[in-house]
């Protein structure tokens, strides 16, 4: 059995994709110095009233890696033991899914380490309108726009932008995106990801020219992106056949019943025991036989201990990350096509990027036009990283790396080094 590489960190694992392309480019030391390192790294320890009257020290993040072709963008993240390491390993990850959907954005991402489940409604908005104050220094419209992540909500954007206003004495919308329509959201961004994850799943059913008469789809995380993926794939025309939560999954090869399972799931609090199908383990859904795999809950999932069984044809990087780099090199060694992360699940950023236009410009769109543009851009990106991969007989992530990362050093390196 192939022996899993040693990464001793998040930031290695993103650095060593960031090697790959650069290798492919045959960039110079110079530039891969340039690159290969995040620009700006902020971390703050703060205090916060809880409602027992005590004071909590909390500890946050907010790191920019790269902001030549733009403002730094990128989703603030509430999650137990954040780490700092953790953060620039996504921010590095968000420059290069700007660059690869041609947004004129970098890379940043922020966060606090702290399980957002334990606090009341109060200590939340408490602690974010505190962190807010303390990252404000480097975030704003032409400088760093935050959105939601893991743990965090419109609500928390909205008090993030509140904050941000209440600094400027006047209202700040285009602050952050992910915010509730009513203080400048922007139509369809809840389902982006997973629209715009349906989108490439369909484009590359079509180039793989699969026969199944409805291909049949297994989807490891059912939280926002999963669920807007398992019902918009399925009015798409597949077959949802397995989904799984934290807890477990269910699976019925003859489909599931997505509003049975939702209503399952609202009373139940989770997927397993679902009637409408056989329990199925987080594990096990990664080994089903279906045509498509979408692994969008958390990192490293498919890893050399398991991608030899892997049975789909297609996976569709939901999550950032699901597959390390050793399970990538069976999977390409099996063809097995994988359409990766920082393309996959771009839509959510694709429409962020609408919103900050509209918020800007103070004039927005209906859904229908924000669901159409998101379509012309997720695919154009799609085909640029195919004709790339195919030319040049890499792997799917190995190009969309190329593509983002020379888009990204021609900025870097066209406006020199200052002073």
């Amino acid at each position: 059995m192939p022996v899993e590489l040693k990464q001793e960190s998040a930031y290695s694992t993103a650095q060593h994709q960031f090697d790959l392309a650069a290798d492919v480019l045959g960039l110079s030391e110079n530039t891969r110095n340039l690159l290969r390192e995040v620009k700006r790294e902020l971390v703050v320890h703060f205090p916060v009233h809880m409602d027992d009257n005590s004071i909590e020290l909390f500890t946050g993040y907010r790191v920019q890696h790269n902001i030549s072709r733009g403002p730094a963008k990128g989703g603030i993240r509430y999650q137990e033991g954040l780490t700092l390491d953790a953060v620039k390993a996504m921010a590095m990850l968000m420059t290069w899914k700007c660059a690869v959907v041609g947004l004129p954005y970098g890379g940043a991402k922020g966060g606090v380490a702290v399980n957002p489940n334990r606090l009341s409604l109060s200590e939340l908005e408490h602690l974010t309108r505190r962190y807010a104050t303390e990252i404000a220094i480097l975030i704003g419209p032409e400088k760093d726009v935050p959105a939601p992540d893991m743990g965090t909500t419109p609500q928390i954007m909205a008090w993030i932008m509140d904050t941000l206003s209440m600094h400027a004495g006047h209202s700040v919308p285009a602050s952050v995106t992910g915010k509730p329509l009513d203080v400048g959201g922007s139509e369809g961004r809840d389902e982006a990801p997973g629209r715009g994850l349906t989108f490439l799943t369909l484009e590359a059913l079509k180039y793989l020219h699969v026969q199944e008469e409805t291909p049949t789809v297994a989807i490891q995380g059912y939280g926002t992106v999963g669920r807007s993926s398992a019902r918009l794939m399925t009015e798409a025309g597949l077959k949802v056949v397995a989904v799984s939560d934290s807890r477990g999954g269910a699976h019925n090869p003859k489909g599931l019943d997505l509003e049975a399972l939702e209503e399952h799931r609202k009373v139940r609090g989770g997927i397993s025991g679902f009637k409408g199908g056989e329990d199925v383990t987080n594990a096990e859904l990664l080994e089903l036989p279906v045509t498509v795999l979408v692994p969008a809950a958390v990192e490293n999932q498919i890893t050399a201990q398991n991608a030899g069984r892997v049975k789909a044809r297609l996976i569709t990087e939901g999550a950032n990350v699901p597959v390390t780099p050793e399970a990538d090199r069976i999977l390409h060694d099996r063809d097995v096509f994988v359409i990766p992360d920082i393309l996959a699940n771009s839509g959510g950023v694709i429409v962020s990027y609408f919103e900050w236009v509209q918020d800007l410009q103070a004039f927005f769109w209906e859904g229908e036009e924000i669901n159409t543009k998101l379509h012309h851009i997720i695919t154009r990106a799609f085909y640029e990283v195919l004709h790339t991969s195919v030319n040049k007989r890499l792997p799917m992530r190995t190009a969309a790396y190329a593509l983002a990362v020379q888009k990204v050093a021609n900025a870097t390196l066209v406006r020199g080094v200052y002073p």
